[in-house]
């Protein structure tokens, strides 16, 4: 028996033209958006290969069906699982259902996953960027078609896009200060992808604690990772604790990291807070149950599910505009324990 054909798509255009889906989309339905040359050329091979458009998907994707998607990195990690749980308590308050997705930090896989929840027909997308995301057009799928998209936390380094953060160079700044205060010199830094914005304005905050502060900057101290894994945490902590003038103090840009760091120093008889004072990000349910117990800054995560529900929602019931402000700034603050606090350790 012969195979039933599958139907052409946008996102086979789409590959064989090499632009975006969402260029396909706004250049079939002759959006001014759209230079004339790539709408010709749009045209000229949807009509060749027989293109035919899913005017009943099109008419079911407008008609609301009361669920939100969500993008996430990694659902196992603390943070973004209270994320979740923040966003599913405020879209069934408003009587919507959730759909989840994570992207392992992988582009591609945050692609197609990212189709798979338009092709479900979602009312809004939430979405928290994979870590190496550079390429955010990816998500103009959803605009041109009048999805809300609100991003938390990873956020593009794009004007007006619909965000709910905190505010990532005071609260490193913050933390970077209290390990100075504790009579640290020395302090490394072991942030995520610089093109994150997130992980920027953390070293940035950092950077501006130690010059304010009257502390040199050692490039040699500041180390960058993948995706911050706990993994990576022990491979970073050995690099710059092998040198000849190792660091005295260390802030991590996530608890998985520093938690990395305060095992290390366990297992090479390095005295935590003594000898080496360590801080984290987040505030993950383990910063309380490694010994020492990791400080840590306090990251709303619950809240700001709850906040990009509640913006989604406004922007799809017409209750939000382009005058408004797009971006939402949550409260933070730092949570001092034991890894860090030379005052008690001396006692």
């Amino acid at each position: 028996m012969e195979d039933k054909k599958k139907d052409l798509t946008i996102y086979d255009l789409a590959q064989e033209l090499n632009v975006s889906p969402s260029t396909v989309s706004r250049a079939l339905n002759n959006h001014n958006s759209i230079g004339s040359k790539t709408k010709e050329a749009v045209q000229k091979l949807a009509k060749k290969r027989g293109y035919r458009p899913n005017v009943l998907a099109s008419s079911l994707r407008a008609k609301r069906s009361n669920t939100i998607g969500v993008m996430v990195s990694w659902i196992n990690r603390p943070f973004i699982s209270s994320l979740i749980a923040g966003v599913e308590a405020e879209a069934r308050q408003a009587g919507y259902h959730v759909i989840i997705s994570q992207s392992s930090d992988d582009t591609e896989c945050e692609l197609e996953n990212l189709k798979a929840l338009y092709d479900s027909r979602i009312s809004a997308l939430v979405v928290s960027m994979a870590m190496q995301t550079t390429n955010y057009q990816n998500f103009d799928l959803f605009t041109d078609n009048d999805i809300p998209v609100v991003f938390v936390d990873r956020i593009p380094r794009l004007k007006g896009v619909h965000q709910v953060q905190i505010n990532n160079f005071k609260a490193a700044y913050t933390a970077t200060e209290h390990l100075i205060e504790q009579g640290c010199q020395r302090i490394a830094h072991f942030g995520g992808a610089r093109h994150q914005v997130i992980y920027e304005d953390r070293r940035m905050g950092y950077l501006a604690a130690l010059k304010n502060n009257g502390l040199e900057v050692d490039e040699q101290l500041i180390k960058e990772a993948e995706s911050l894994s706990a993994e990576e945490g022990f491979r970073l902590i050995a690099s710059v604790m092998d040198s000849n003038n190792p660091p005295d103090g260390v802030f991590c840009a996530n608890d998985s990291a520093a938690v990395s760091v305060i095992q290390y120093a366990k297992k090479n008889g390095i005295r935590v807070p003594e000898d080496l004072a360590v801080i984290g990000f987040n505030n993950d349910p383990v910063c309380e149950i490694i010994d020492p117990a990791l400080s840590s800054i306090h990251h709303p995560a619950v809240e700001m599910g709850k906040q990009a529900v509640e913006q989604a929602l406004a922007l799809l019931n017409g209750e939000s505009t382009e005058e408004d402000d797009p971006r939402l700034i949550l409260d933070t603050h730092l949570v001092v324990r034991a890894s860090s606090n030379r005052s008690v350790a001396a006692d």
